[in-house]
């Protein structure tokens, strides 16, 4: 099975970028669909994008596209989220999960077999 860890969270004003690293260890990142995630405080855990095994294929939620970009570097075993233009209302713990199925509902966390353990951001108005 694969490990997930994140990091690159941290404290940003309004406007301003933060990528998020999501490492694996165990298995190759390849062998896994990837998402990220975040959880608001009091809110339900959401999708914010997914990106396919090779890359070519990415999808996110529409109040972060145009902002956001999700992108792996397999060789690296690295996925990432490059947080542009970030507003208050991003402020969460973010995720990053890995799914074995071949062509998973990428916005299901049901069809996520790992997840990290979350990385806090937090946007200053």
């Amino acid at each position: 099975q694969v490990q997930l860890e994140e990091s690159g969270g941290g404290l940003v004003q309004a406007g301003g970028s933060l990528r998020l690293s999501c490492a694996a260890s165990g298995r190759p990142l390849s062998d896994y669909f990837m998402g990220w995630f975040r959880q608001a405080p009091g809110k339900e855990r959401e999708f914010v994008a997914a990106i396919n095994r090779n890359g070519l294929i990415t999808d996110y939620k529409d109040s972060v596209k145009g902002r956001f970009t999700v992108s792996r570097d397999n060789a690296k075993n690295t996925a990432y989220l490059q947080m542009n233009i970030v507003k208050p209302e991003d402020t969460a713990v973010y995720y990053c999960a890995a799914s074995a199925t071949i062509s998973p509902a990428y916005g299901r966390e049901y069809e996520y077999d790992y997840w990290g353990q979350g990385t806090q951001v937090t946007v200053s108005s």
